[in-house]
């Protein structure tokens, strides 16, 4: 292998190519062939050597591990080399792994939209995306982000799942009395930066996206009453009152095609007659 990796990066490097030498599943293999095949392939001229967790096995203490040794590798045989790390998601990891080998000394990861691969799939590069700028270590206007990946999901034909995270239709919905109630207070002083994080570990505004409050059988009397009041509907408490008992009688969360008829309906039986 060794002499068939010398062989090819030269060929490569001969012909101005530069080349990322990739090790496929490096993480299940010894750590002496990952130092020797990296080294004839740095010697032969590789610009880049690639980390694979081919079948999603490593954990972000591995990934650290190994990210560690190769990066002490690279620094005794090329400084220049750049170090890749390429994960997949077989263990529900790819986030945290590459996240991992960012912080080992990693200087560039691979992931794919919605994380769409082999198997389970790669590193999903949108979350990834997500939690690099929660943590600040990027800047990215990530406001299209919601609207890149809901454009991969329709072009590619593969579901964009409800609870996606920060995507998903339910990544901020909320029909729970006490976390609406909370919602709801930091608006009405005007702290809409709270209002986005007071029970989201994700402000939705940072994605281009909203708080959405819902009304169900968990909700409480100020779900309804935001909720009319969001859609131009006079908040009068038996209209409140009509709501919310018909939130309270179900054992789901009402659509907004429910609460309209509803609605319009009161408005029409408490309308006043023209003289």
């Amino acid at each position: 292998i060794i002499e068939q990796s010398t062989k090819a990066v030269r060929f490569a490097v001969g012909h101005g190519l530069p080349v990322m030498y990739v090790t496929e599943d490096t993480t299940r293999a010894k750590p002496q062939d990952v130092e020797k095949l990296y080294t004839a392939a740095i010697d032969a001229g590789a610009k880049r050597v690639c980390v694979c967790d081919t079948v999603g096995h490593a954990t972000p203490w591995g990934v650290r591990n190994l990210i560690r040794f190769v990066r002490n590798l690279v620094q005794r045989v090329n400084p220049q080399v750049k170090v890749d790390w390429h994960g997949h998601s077989d263990r529900g990891l790819g986030v945290i792994n590459s996240i991992a080998a960012l912080e080992a000394g990693a200087d560039r990861v691979h992931g794919c939209a919605m994380g769409i691969g082999e198997r389970v799939g790669n590193t999903p590069i949108d979350l990834l995306m997500v939690n690099l700028k929660l943590m600040g270590w990027i800047d990215n206007d990530l406001t299209s982000l919601p609207e890149y990946v809901r454009f991969v999901s329709q072009a590619t034909k593969v579901p964009l799942p409800d609870q996606y995270p920060v995507i998903g239709r339910d990544a901020f919905r909320t029909g729970t009395g006490v976390h609406a109630a909370a919602i709801i207070k930091a608006k009405k002083k005007g702290n809409e930066w709270l209002a986005d994080r007071v029970y989201s570990g994700v402000p939705a505004g940072m994605f281009g996206l909203q708080q959405i409050i819902e009304v169900g059988p968990m909700s409480g009397l100020s779900n309804v009453v935001y909720w009319l009041a969001s859609h131009g509907y006079p908040q009068e408490e038996s209209l409140a009152q009509e709501l919310f008992q018909l939130a309270k009688s179900t054992n789901r969360v009402l659509t907004d095609d429910e609460l309209h008829t509803r609605a319009r309906k009161w408005q029409e039986s408490n309308a006043v007659p023209s003289s």
